[in-house]
């Protein structure tokens, strides 16, 4: 089946330093990457033990239909610039692939379907999803796409662990923004005889109706508000997250960039004073890690149209490093 919406992404996204020309170690991310065509068909599982996917989500469709301030279409190739200089502290065993890019244009479903059948294939070549957003209406479609991958296994239980200052469980009639996915995801669950597992660190009491915390009580959604995170430690909120892992076959992760505060993360929609150091994000990411169930990963709403030296891009390519790294010593131990 031939993915709509989709295409390659130019070389040109990842150039930057070259320190040697054949030395490995010297190795930056934009020396080690390979493209891949999602719609070629002759493509065959990689074979090694560890491979990521990146792929971009040019939309913010669901930002502007939730009354967001756009321009996050253009975060996947703000955050590809800041991949490219990172150096590859990862075995050569490691494989990583730009597996292109889906973009919105007036139909956020149709998008959303097409990168669901584009996470499938990613996840049946034996690749780990790594999808740069884009609005965090990235995550219906990314769930969608996982949950068909993993619909004939005996094993299907899918968790979702959400770093955002929202709870995105807002009602919709026929058409979802990027306000809505979680509500939307409950409803897929619903329809489909699926559990719902989804658990929220770092939401705002300010940022959520009291009816969006009824909802999510009501659907039985695990939370931890920022500030308990913010005034407590690591140790106080690790037996909460692991009591959630626990009961999962597999976790997508997914990060929306507005649960850090602006003064690390100010090119974003929904800019919050008050959030999470992404210190204490990367502990609790490395802790997932550790659980071997990650099946894919993404971060959302990065917008370089209100990014300050591109702080909020180089945040999540971070991020996505220490996702790259941390699995690898773990994969490789």
């Amino acid at each position: 089946m031939k993915i709509k919406n989709y295409s390659l992404t130019s070389k040109d996204n990842w150039t930057g330093r070259v320190d040697d020309e054949y030395d490995f170690d010297s190795f930056r991310w934009h020396q080690w990457i390979e493209f891949l065509d999602l719609n070629d068909e002759s493509l065959n599982p990689f074979d090694g033990k560890l491979a990521f996917g990146i792929l971009g989500f040019q939309s913010d469709l669901g930002i502007e239909l939730n009354k967001g301030r756009v321009g996050a279409a253009n975060g996947p190739k703000a955050i590809r610039k800041e991949l490219s200089n990172l150096p590859c502290q990862f075995s050569k065993e490691i494989k990583l692939f730009d597996c292109g890019n889906i973009t919105t244009l007036d139909d956020l479903e149709e998008s959303q379907n097409a990168l669901a059948i584009a996470v499938e294939k990613m996840l049946s070549l034996n690749l780990t999803p790594i999808l740069l957003g884009g609005g965090h209406e990235i995550a219906f479609g990314h769930y969608k796409g996982i949950s068909q991958f993993l619909k004939n296994k005996s094993k299907n239980n899918l968790g979702i662990i959400n770093f955002d200052a929202h709870f995105d469980l807002r009602p919709y009639k026929e058409h979802g923004t990027s306000g809505t996915m979680f509500r939307q995801i409950a409803d897929y669950t619903k329809e489909n005889n699926l559990k719902y597992s989804y658990f929220c660190l770092g939401i705002q009491k300010h940022s959520n109706t009291k009816n969006l915390f009824e909802v999510a009580e009501s659907l039985g959604v695990d939370y931890i508000l920022a500030k308990d995170i913010v005034n407590g430690d690591y140790e106080s909120i690790t037996p909460k997250l692991n009591s959630f892992i626990e009961t999962q076959d597999y976790i997508y992760t997914t990060i929306c960039t507005d649960v850090f505060s602006t003064s690390f993360a100010p090119g974003v929609s929904a800019p919050q004073p008050l959030g999470l150091d992404p210190e204490m994000v990367i502990l609790f990411l490395k802790h997932i890690l550790k659980s071997k169930k990650l099946i894919s990963f993404d971060i959302a709403e990065v917008s370089p149209r209100f990014d300050h030296d591109s702080t909020t891009a180089n945040l999540a390519a971070v991020l996505i490093f220490t996702l790259v790294t941390n699995l690898s010593e773990i994969i490789f131990s």
